[in-house]
């Protein structure tokens, strides 16, 4: 008698915890792993203009900047033809420095983060890179998830589109 072989589902996914300051990426029954991020300075919340870090389920919705130099510049999710260099801040110091790669998400819970005034995807929320002084560990984002450049070029080849994405306090 031939035995079959029992088939699972291959599964990645992702957890931020915004009180610890942690990206955890569990794929494929591997070891997770963990990255230190930064999350929004204003904690917690879903409404629009709020510069906070949108809780609950949510998905990569699109992957941008594939191939771009580590520390890229982005704006309005296009490259603009710079790299960041400290300089830079100088001359645009009201800038929020996007750099390097972005995962676009969207939330997937009608009313909390998915439509009207709480949907993360019309309020720009990106996993990205952000310029090397930035720590990391701690909030400091507009809203956004910040991630060294290493680690976002990682996690980017790392994840698709349709990847879920969990945030919680």
């Amino acid at each position: 008698m031939q035995s079959e072989k029992l088939k699972t589902k291959s599964e990645t996914r992702m957890e931020v915890s915004i009180s610890d300051q942690r990206l955890t990426l569990f794929r494929d029954g591997a070891a997770p792993k963990v990255f230190a991020v930064s999350t929004a300075k204003n904690g917690p919340g879903e409404r629009m203009n709020s510069f906070c870090t949108p809780c609950g389920a949510h998905v990569i919705a699109e992957k941008i900047g594939a191939g771009a130099a580590p520390g890229t510049v982005f704006v309005g999710r296009k490259p603009s033809g710079e790299v960041f260099v400290p300089a830079l801040r100088t001359r645009h110091p009201d800038r929020d420095w996007i750099l390097t790669r972005i995962l676009w998400l969207s939330g997937t819970e009608p009313g909390r983060n998915l439509g009207g005034e709480v949907d993360s995807h019309d309020r720009y929320i990106y996993i990205h890179g952000a310029p090397a002084d930035v720590p990391m560990g701690q909030p400091g984002s507009a809203g956004c998830i910040r991630m060294t450049n290493d680690d976002v070029i990682w996690l980017f080849d790392h994840v698709n589109v349709g990847t879920p994405v969990l945030i919680q306090v």
